[in-house]
Order: structure tokens, then C-alpha cells, then sequence
């Protein structure tokens, strides 16, 4: 049993505390001084138990460090909007009310399907090295579903469509010119990619990256956002699963990509119905089709999302990159 609490342990110096090996060593490493900590064990000493709520006093600045001094020539840190009032940019200001403007005429819902992108992104990885080279740009996932969402509006009209709501009219397109939505500092742009329809997986990769950098770059002329007949976003770019996308006005619907993830699948390992099921590990990612239900049924979001799904899953697309 130790000594009762005020009595001086043997060979312990007045004024200085006692504690072991141990905790000194701690205290030296965390920077604590050992004479302004109250020891809470028998007669006094210091345990291993005391020394965090000094740590914790010890590490708390007195006052908030002063900001470093800015290089000359540097740029100063932009002033952050948190608890400021400021008004709204133009820009955003139009967006904002044609996001508004499209929720007040349209019934919008969403249907979500998963494909299996493993394909897909072994022809990208087989090609990416070879493309970057004789096309100047990345090869990414967007063009292979952009391909296949163009594709598979062909044989699904009511996807492709406008809706009159006054006249009751609608008017189906014959051409795909889908808008790319970018994200830039000054906020999200939607540029058109035109004529998509007669593009392969590589023109769509050129397209797309022109359009990108032009929009980060301020270089959109004032009609790059018009004339859009479908949507396709990237949201997987972002790390999100899948987004549920607002239609804007005058289209009828908008696809949307989440991010692609590697899991366990069941998978079949022979053909026919009797085939053997094994579990196997897939890229795995959502698609998410937006769409306005005065002429889009769920039946007809399902089917179009089979078509673009059995496009990429197959991943027919080897002799557009290069393959």
C-alpha cells in the first residue's frame, strides 16, 4: 500500500512532484511542465491520468496567431462570404430563375438503374495512353455513356422531345445536341456538344474537352448554351452516387452518371438461365434519368435506361478508341 495522501514519498525532493519513468518521459514528449500539474495519486504523485487535461490547457494558444504576412506580388486571400450579405450574380440570377421557371411547368421525376462500367473501363484503360497521344485529350467515362445516351434516344422519341404546354404540342427532335454541364469558379455552365448522334466515342471525348476547357477558360461565345435537346452530367465526378437532375425548360429529360464504385456483384459464369452464379467484383456505377412525366411514363424512363445500360455493358465500343 502506498503512503496516505500527504505524506511524502521516500526520496522524493520538496517543491518537486513525483511521478514515474514513464509519465516524466510522456510529459517531456507533450511538452508539459510537471510543477504546475496537481497529482491525484497516493501522496501526491502523478499519474498517467492527469496528464491530459494538462496537455489539452498547455496546447490552447492564449490568443489566435496573427495571419502570415502576404509576399509582395502575391495575390491576398480572397474575403470569405461567410456572415456576409452580397448580392446575387447576374449569371446566377438568370440560372436561378430558368431552374425555378422549369419546376413550375413540368411534373419532373426520376428513375435510377446500376450498370456495370467494368467493360467500359478496361477498353478505357487499354486505350488511355495511346488516345491521350493521337487525340491531345483524356480519355474518361463521359464519352461512352454520352455515346450511349445519344444512341439509345434514337430508338426512345418521347425521351427526345418538347412539350408545348399551351398548344398541348410536341415536337420530337431528329438531331442530339446534348448540353455538358462544367463546373468553373464563376459557377456551373452547361455548354451544347452538337450533333452527337454522328459521333464516336472519340469526337464526343474531343467535343467535350474543348467545351470544358473553353467554359473554365471564360471563352464560350454567348450561343454555346443554346439550342440543347438532353442533358448528360457527371455527377460521379464528384464523388456522388446519383443526382436527381432539374430538366430545363424545352427538353424533356436529363441523364445523369454517379461515381463509379468497386464492389461484390452476382454475376452469371455461364450463358443461358441455367448458367452458374458466382460473385465477382464489378465497377459498379447509377444511372439517373430525370424526366418530365407529362410525356415520359416510368415504363418509358425504364426502357430507355435498359437501352443505354445494355450499350455500355456490352461495350461495343473498342474501334471508336483505337482498339
Amino acid at each position: 500500500a502506498g503512503p496516505a495522501r500527504g505524506e511524502r514519498l521516500p526520496g522524493r525532493r520538496a517543491g518537486v512532484p513525483y511521478a514515474t519513468p514513464v509519465v516524466r518521459r510522456l510529459a517531456r514528449e507533450q511538452g508539459v511542465d510537471l510543477s504546475s500539474v496537481t497529482g491525484t495519486g497516493a501522496g501526491g504523485r502523478i499519474r498517467r491520468a492527469d496528464l491530459p487535461a494538462a496537455v489539452s490547457t498547455a496546447a490552447r494558444p492564449a490568443q489566435q496567431p496573427a495571419p502570415p504576412p502576404v509576399a509582395e506580388g502575391a495575390s491576398a486571400p480572397q474575403v470569405p462570404l461567410r456572415g456576409r450579405t452580397v448580392p446575387m450574380r447576374p449569371a446566377r440570377r438568370a440560372r436561378a430563375a430558368a431552374v425555378l421557371r422549369a419546376v413550375r411547368e413540368q411534373a419532373q421525376l426520376t428513375t435510377v438503374v446500376e450498370v456495370d462500367l467494368t467493360e467500359v473501363l478496361r477498353l478505357r484503360d487499354c486505350a488511355a495512353d495511346v488516345f491521350a497521344v493521337r487525340e491531345g485529350v483524356p480519355l474518361t467515362t463521359l464519352p461512352f455513356v454520352v455515346a450511349a445516351a445519344a444512341r439509345a434516344l434514337k430508338a426512345h422519341p418521347s425521351i427526345h422531345a418538347r412539350v408545348d404546354g399551351e398548344t398541348g404540342e410536341v415536337t420530337y427532335f431528329d438531331r442530339e445536341h446534348i448540353a455538358l454541364p462544367v463546373d468553373t469558379a464563376q459557377g456551373v455552365v452547361a455548354p451544347v456538344l452538337r450533333d452527337v448522334g454522328g459521333l464516336g466515342v472519340a469526337g464526343i471525348a474531343r467535343g467535350a474537352a474543348g467545351l470544358a476547357a473553353d467554359a473554365r477558360a471564360g471563352r464560350l461565345g454567348p450561343d454555346a448554351e443554346a439550342g440543347a435537346t438532353f442533358t448528360v452530367h457527371d455527377a460521379g465526378e464528384r464523388g456522388v452516387l446519383f443526382e436527381t437532375a432539374v430538366v430545363p425548360s424545352g427538353r424533356t429529360a436529363a441523364l445523369g452518371i454517379g461515381a463509379v464504385v468497386a464492389r461484390p456483384v452476382v454475376v452469371r459464369t455461364a450463358s443461358g438461365e441455367d448458367g452458374d452464379e458466382a460473385v465477382a467484383v464489378r465497377r459498379m456505377a447509377h444511372l439517373a434519368l430525370s424526366y418530365d412525366h407529362r410525356l415520359v411514363d416510368g415504363a418509358d424512363a425504364a426502357r430507355y435506361l435498359a437501352a443505354v445500360k445494355n450499350l455500355l455493358e456490352e461495350g461495343t465500343f473498342a474501334a471508336e478508341i483505337g482498339l
